[in-house]
């Protein structure tokens, strides 16, 4: 019987992706100001840097996390198309609308379906390149 793995556990390399990919985007957010990086490539990279935060923490398989992580997006998305800061009375917290964000826009739900596509690429490449190594040297 194959001993299953548990839920919770710390996974290095994938908080070390997650923590330089916040890195990034803290500085698109602080020293960029064009129309492209900071509003397409940051939405891009925040699917990516979730996926990975919790990948960090968490035994799940890419398609249930990577699908996971595109609906909590989405549903983020959906969030600011109702003004959802401002129903919950926190319009004026910097905070939280820089976190829940403000504005709806079909360009975000596009970026982060396309940031989940390079999570699962990568993915499969890096476990196609892995079990690779094994058949050839082990």
């Amino acid at each position: 019987m194959k001993k299953q793995k548990p839920f919770f556990r710390f996974h290095l390399p994938s908080l070390l992706i997650a923590v330089v990919i916040f890195i990034i985007e803290v500085l698109i957010a602080l020293y960029i100001t064009d129309n492209f990086i900071r509003p397409y490539v940051g939405d891009v990279l925040v699917v990516i840097l979730i996926y990975y935060f919790v990948k960090a923490f968490v035994h799940i398989g890419v398609w249930p996390l990577a699908i996971a992580t595109l609906l909590f997006s989405y549903l983020v998305e959906t969030l600011q198309y109702f003004q959802f800061v401002k129903m919950i009375g926190l319009n004026d917290n910097k905070l939280a609308n820089i976190v829940i964000g403000n504005y709806f826009a079909w360009e975000d739900i596009a970026a982060y379906t396309i940031g989940i596509t390079i999570v699962v690429f990568l993915e499969m490449y890096f476990k196609n390149r892995k079990n690779n190594y094994h058949e050839r040297f082990l």
